[in-house]
Order: structure tokens, then C-alpha cells, then sequence
């Protein structure tokens, strides 16, 4: 009889680390491929080898990328080069990538960026807000701009209970932002296992100086975010889920779901058209591709143009795709006056003309 029950629990315990197998399959689009959809005038941006994870850009047409981010288990072209953030001029004939300096006692070595966003006060400050791993730990670090010195002048390191596993941040205010928690925990064993069970544990952090609270959760893995150009609504992308969610914010910066967009590719970073309020998303065709590398058969890259995201049915278009023979695992595509930029992973970026 014990050796019956033994047997039972066995069968049972092995049908359902295959049924969570098959499901992870799934939530990675394992066996999904893209046809090429090309852009007819583009080059790759030189200096960019190791990855552009993440992109802002200024209304006045300065883009930030946020390069050579490292993750445990995730593939690197220079793992023992440290990150850091570039800039490009969109408004020159020819722009180039240009690293930018960071002020002294900022430790350099251990810069880890992920996911960016800016900030313009009134005084016309420009903020830039990086989510950092040092040593795959978890802050967040507020910049000032500095434009004539093309640099960097580092003023705040945020670290918080309640910011365990951050992604991607939008800022609100100079320090202020919403948070993206891609893992309820923080330990990389732990990560995996929730991965796999599919615990649908991560959230959406506010934080402020003076309140630090969690505003939206649920998610199977949050990922980028955003905001509408009225600032009405925070769009988050729920990566292994496939799906974009639109929430409403309120005064005291809570959030209340509105709507989910179901789509059929893992959604990483969301960028807004400044021109027109669309949503630029970079995808991940098949997730299996970009977290089992093989150089033989590399991740592809998709590019998505959501319009009208608040109507009962929105457009949704795909402006570029690649199956890696030119660029492997877009995270991130951000547009400024006819000209697109598309980062990756851990790959290189693309430079686009409309």
C-alpha cells in the first residue's frame, strides 16, 4: 500500500512539472518564428555591441540608450565590460552614439543599467532615472542631465523592500516614479522556481520621497512601462503573459486596471510616439531563442505600432521584424521625427529613417 501511494504522488508530482513545462513553452512562444518585415533605410549604430536594453528620448530630440546590461543565465557579447548610458542627437545629419561622463564617486565598475526614463521639470531640469543591478542587487539611480558637458551628474541611489526585482521605471517627478517588479523575489533561485510555477506574484511600485506603495499586481512578469501623453493612463507590459495593460492613475497615484491587450509575442519596453500617442513595443518573437542562446540560431526581433490603444479595438501593426541575421532580441523601439531607433538585449541597435 505504501508503495502504491509512493507511486501515486511520483505520477502525480511528475504530470504536473510536465503540465508547468509544456505551459512555459508556451508563455515563451517556443516554437513561434517571424517572417522578415524590413525597413528600407537603416544601419547599425557603431559603438553599440553589447546591448541597448532601453531608450528614451527627449522632446528636443536627444535619446538616451541604456547599454551592456548583464542578468544571471542571460547570454553577453562583453560580460567584463560594465554598462553605461549613451546619447545620440537625432536633429544631425549623421548621429553618432556618444557615452556619456558620470560624476565622480558614482562606482562605474558596477554599473548595471536596465530599463530608463526622463524627467523635465519646470525649471527645464532634465532628470534621467536608471534602474541598476550592481552586483545584480536592485536601485534605482536618479541623474541630473548635464547638456553642455555631455554628462552625467548622479544625485540619489533608491533602494526599497519594496523594489526587489526591478525592470523598467517611469518618472513622475524629480523624485518620483512608477516601478515595474519583474520577480516577487529577489534571489535567483527563487526566480526561476516562480518562473516556472507561474506564481503571477509581480507588481507596479509608486514611490515617492514621502510614501513608497505597491499600486497594481497580478502580473506574470511586469515589465516595461509607461505613460499617455495626457498622463492619464500607465501602460504596463506583462512580458511572458503577452499582454499590455492600460491603467488608469488616479491623485493619489493609485492605479485601477482598464483594459488588457492580448497579443501574440512577449512584449518587453513601451515607448510612446510623441507625434501621435501610439505605442511602440519591442518583442520577443520566441523567448526560448533569447534565454538559451545559440549563435547558430539567435533570437529574432519584432517591432509592434499599437494605435488608438484606449478603443474598443485598437490597430496593431508591425513596423519591423528580423529573424536575427541582423538584429537579436529587440527590447526597446522609440521614435523622434521620422526616425526610429531599436535596441536590444544584448545585441546591437538599429538606426532608422521613415
Amino acid at each position: 500500500m505504501g508503495r502504491l501511494l509512493a507511486l501515486s504522488l511520483l505520477g502525480i508530482a511528475l504530470a504536473l512539472l510536465g503540465e508547468r513545462l509544456l505551459t512555459l513553452r508556451n508563455r515563451l512562444k517556443a516554437s513561434r518564428e517571424v517572417e522578415s518585415v524590413d525597413l528600407p533605410n537603416c544601419h547599425l549604430i557603431k559603438g553599440i555591441e553589447a546591448g541597448a536594453e532601453d531608450i528614451d528620448i527627449l522632446p528636443n530630440g536627444l535619446a538616451f540608450f541604456s547599454v551592456g546590461l548583464k542578468c544571471p543565465g542571460l547570454h553577453s557579447f562583453a560580460p567584463d565590460k560594465p554598462g553605461g548610458i549613451l546619447m545620440m542627437d537625432l536633429n544631425e545629419e549623421n548621429p553618432r552614439a556618444l557615452e556619456l561622463r558620470i560624476s565622480r564617486g558614482f562606482n562605474l565598475a558596477s554599473f548595471n543599467p536596465h530599463g530608463i526614463s526622463t524627467f523635465i521639470d519646470s525649471d527645464d531640469t532634465v532628470y534621467l532615472f536608471v534602474v541598476n543591478h550592481p552586483e545584480f542587487k536592485n536601485t534605482v539611480e536618479i541623474f541630473k542631465f548635464e547638456e553642455e558637458e555631455n554628462s552625467l551628474l548622479h544625485l540619489k541611489t533608491i533602494k526599497h523592500e519594496l523594489l526587489p526585482s526591478v525592470n523598467d521605471v517611469i518618472a513622475v517627478g524629480p523624485e518620483h516614479f512608477y516601478a515595474t517588479n519583474d520577480h516577487y523575489f529577489s534571489d535567483p533561485f527563487l526566480k526561476y522556481l516562480e518562473t516556472y510555477l507561474n506564481l503571477r506574484w509581480t507588481n507596479v511600485v509608486y514611490y515617492s520621497p514621502n510614501e513608497v506603495k505597491v499600486v497594481a499586481e497580478g502580473f506574470d512578469s511586469a515589465n516595461g512601462i509607461n505613460i499617455s501623453p495626457d498622463k492619464k493612463y500607465i501602460y504596463v507590459a506583462d512580458i511572458l503573459a503577452h499582454e499590455i495593460h492600460v491603467l488608469e492613475k488616479h491623485p493619489n497615484m493609485n492605479l485601477t486596471q482598464l483594459k488588457v491587450l492580448k497579443l501574440d509575442t512577449l512584449v518587453d519596453n513601451l515607448s510612446i510616439d510623441p507625434s501621435s500617442g501610439d505605442v511602440l513595443v519591442g518583442c520577443h518573437p520566441n523567448g526560448q531563442k533569447l534565454f538559451v542562446y545559440d549563435p547558430k540560431n539567435p533570437p529574432s526581433s519584432e517591432v509592434l505600432r499599437i494605435q488608438d490603444i484606449l478603443s474598443e479595438k485598437p490597430t496593431v501593426t508591425t513596423v519591423y521584424a528580423n529573424n536575427g541575421s541582423v538584429l537579436q532580441g529587440s527590447s526597446v523601439a522609440s521614435v523622434y521625427d521620422k526616425k526610429l531607433l531599436i535596441g536590444t538585449l544584448y545585441h546591437r541597435a538599429l538606426y532608422c529613417e521613415l
